[in-house]
């Protein structure tokens, strides 16, 4: 019998290094790639709650199902512990899918590593609506509760199964039930434990005073469009002294919108941000969302490629200096890219203009 001799102590480390190494990188979800990553303090806004809420997030508006699965793998993947959902956007189930793969003790993620919003849908204002809205987006994210929940608008549609119901000019068929009912509803998801916090999108800053002027919970952020050319600089100031946290939607100006005009600005060709990024070796679109993050401004870009999506986390790793930030700001023109619009008479005409509750006749 052929005796062969023991391998020597650091050859006998080394394999098993490598057989854990192997094991770990079979076992878990890209446990690896979760490294890329590694949050800092300064990379989270801090709720009126005393929870930590990640500056930078994925946003899945218009992210197709089909591309959304993998979207929000690789974001996790790149370091991603912020996912912004909403039921209307349609795919949330496909979420739940990828977050199903996420999280367990054996694959690299837990649930409570992650920070997951979705959104109150407009036909789903009434009181007796909100919970039912919400379990719904819970089944389909395959959740036990969310970290936040937002009023998606603060103009309520009829209620029912139809997401947009329309007379038949194809003006919107609106309800004029009170936010204020919708918010006393969602603040009782907190007692029940579904939902860790609430807040509101889309609403103006005298909005934002009467419903806290009937809250027993706070909102603790306001999601609104946010970018160079609409600055938001009032409404962040008006947030800051209530307490809420400010999110960004749309941060880059949503160019892939289906609905762009040709003679809109372009605010990633932007001649000032061209020349940061070419100073600190970064794409315009990393200054852009360097600028927001250093606001203390959540900021949830979207997008549905591997590259961008590992490009857009990579803005912890350089400072604008105070000037720069200045004169990013003063790029503000008030400039709207999402406003909702329908076609009436052949005509495109915004959507909800008409509603008691439209938003964005008051200048913030």
């Amino acid at each position: 019998m052929k005796i062969f001799p023991k391998p020597k102590p650091h050859i006998a480390g080394l394999r098993r290094a490598r057989a854990i190494i192997f094991f770990c990188q079979n076992l878990c979800l890209g446990c690896i790639y979760f490294q890329v990553h590694r949050a800092r303090m300064n990379d989270f806004a801090v709720l009126n709650t005393g929870r930590k809420m990640p500056l930078l997030g994925l946003g899945t508006w218009k992210s197709e199902p089909g591309k959304v699965k993998q979207a929000v793998i690789w974001s996790l993947q790149s370091g991603y512990r912020h996912i912004d959902c909403a039921a209307i956007y349609g795919n949330e189930s496909e979420i739940g899918q990828a977050l199903q793969e996420a999280f367990g003790p054996d694959k690299g993620l837990r649930r409570e590593d992650v920070f997951i919003t979705s959104k109150l849908w407009n036909t789903h204002h009434h009181p007796e609506d909100v919970e039912p809205a919400l379990l719904k987006t819970l089944k389909d994210l395959s959740l036990e509760y969310l970290d936040l929940y937002l009023i998606h608008w603060p103009n309520a549609f009829q209620r029912g199964d139809t997401p947009f119901p329309k007379k038949e000019d194809g003006t919107l068929l609106y309800d004029d039930i009170d936010y204020k009912l919708t918010w006393a509803a969602m603040e009782k998801l907190v007692g029940k434990g579904l939902v860790r916090a609430i807040g509101l999108s889309n609403f103006n800053s005298r909005q934002i005073d009467d419903v806290l002027s009937v809250a027993n919970i706070k909102p603790t952020v306001l999601q609104v469009e946010g970018h160079p050319y609409l600055a938001q600089v009032e409404l962040l100031a008006h947030c800051k002294e209530r307490g809420l946290v400010m999110t960004a939607y749309s941060p880059l100006g949503s160019p892939d919108r289906a609905w762009k005009h040709p003679d809109e600005p372009v605010l990633l060709e932007e001649a000032d941000i061209a020349t940061l990024a070419k100073k600190y070796n970064k794409t315009p679109a990393q200054i852009i969302l360097r600028w927001q993050t250093q606001r203390g401004i959540v900021t949830i870009p979207k997008s549905v490629t591997e590259s961008r999506i590992k490009e857009n986390i990579q803005v912890f790793d350089f400072t604008l200096e105070a000037e720069e930030m200045s004169s990013i700001t003063a790029l503000n023109r008030n400039w709207r890219y999402i406003v909702p619009t329908i076609t009436v008479d052949g005509k495109p005409v915004p959507r909800d203009a008409g509603h008691p509750h439209y938003p964005f006749n008051d200048p913030y």
